[in-house]
């Protein structure tokens, strides 16, 4: 919604609009709900819900720019996630939790400053076959094992991020600040992506670590460090689009425990059946190193039909299985009450 009531009210209080020529303000949003089936939901069995965000996160936010000549623009973005079936905020408490960023864009690239995605999260989506879809994706993570998700460095506040795309080629570094006095290192993370594009293939490798905030903030914090390793890789045949992707999860104690490690593999495509019907498929396979050796697997499936534009219906479903008795939750959210579960929505998307 280009030239919102708010960038009018802005034109209004200032008494010109010629200030405004080259800027623009957009409010957009995401609103996706639907009713889902989960088997060993509890421990006193299954579950009927309505459950928000089963295709994706439903969210809301303003974003704009100004062009500032030469080239150069200044950018902002506000993005907020909502819980459709209750109505309250998707993370309780923080009302832009998604994004809440500043920054300048020219031909060499764009710097933002704020809260913000990761490079990591950004460079991997596209190689998702399920789009990091709640119901049912483990790219961002799965859960298994207790409390490990072993999972990708997704979010990041007190954060500088920069990418640039040149030709085929795209670069992405992310640096939050740990923001503890007399210690740098302390809660600070990092993120470094490089990515290709050829046409119909795309590939991309990203490197993160995230120090832990050990006893000057978080005394239950545990972690000595968190790294990740990534690498995606697509092809579009046209009507058929092939994906796969690689996570290799360490996380090591201050404690003196041995370190958590794992390794996350997935693979999949999706099948345009008509300009309105696809089809689409994964696999996800975690070998969790040590421990209880859960070792978990996803299948997941989606059948989307598009009304518009805007407007799409889909069905999901899915079926996650650990092994040597360990529980497994489909949602990389929730934890699990057996070594299998199974879980099934019918829901609808809205874009504006």
């Amino acid at each position: 919604m280009k030239r919102t009531a708010l960038a009018l009210a802005c034109i209004g209080l200032t008494g010109t609009g010629s200030a405004f020529a080259q800027s623009s303000v957009t409010m957009y949003g995401l609103v996706d709900a639907g009713v889902e089936y989960v088997n060993h939901a509890g421990p006193n069995g299954s579950v009927v819900k309505l459950t928000s965000g089963g295709r994706n996160t439903s969210r809301w936010g303003i974003r704009g720019t100004e062009d500032l000549g030469g080239g150069l623009k200044a950018l902002f973005n506000l993005e907020s996630g909502i819980a459709i079936d209750t109505g309250n905020l998707d993370t309780s408490g923080t009302l832009f939790d998604r994004r809440a960023t500043v920054g300048l864009s020219s031909s060499y690239g764009q710097v933002v400053m704020g809260r913000t995605f990761t490079t990591t999260y950004d460079f991997m989506l596209p190689f998702d076959p399920m789009g990091y879809a709640p119901n049912y994706s483990w790219a961002t993570s799965s859960t298994a094992t207790g409390g490990r998700k072993d999972g990708l460095f997704s979010r990041a506040s007190n954060a500088i991020r920069y990418d640039g795309v040149f030709g085929g080629l795209k670069l992405g570094a992310t640096a939050a600040m740990g923001e503890v006095a007399g210690d740098f290192k302390t809660a600070s993370k990092y993120a470094l992506g490089v990515g290709y594009n050829a046409g119909k293939f795309a590939a991309a490798a990203t490197w993160d670590r995230q120090n832990g905030a050990g006893s000057s903030t978080t005394p239950a914090d545990a972690t000595d460090y968190i790294q990740g390793i990534h690498a995606g890789a697509s092809y579009d045949f046209g009507s058929l689009s092939l994906f796969a992707g690689y996570r290799n999860y360490k996380r090591t104690l201050t404690t003196g425990a041995a370190s958590e490690r794992s390794d996350m593999y997935w693979g999949g495509a999706s099948y345009d059946f008509t300009p309105a019907f696809t089809l689409y498929g994964a696999v996800y396979k975690q070998n969790i190193k040590g421990g209880t050796d859960a070792d978990p697997i996803l299948f997941s499936l989606r059948a989307q039909y598009a009304f518009s534009k805007r407007t799409l219906a889909y069905l999901s479903a899915g079926y996650a299985k650990a092994r040597n008795g360990q529980n497994v939750s489909l949602s990389r959210d929730f934890v699990g009450f057996a070594n299998s579960q199974t879980g099934v929505m019918a829901g609808l998307q809205h874009r504006f």
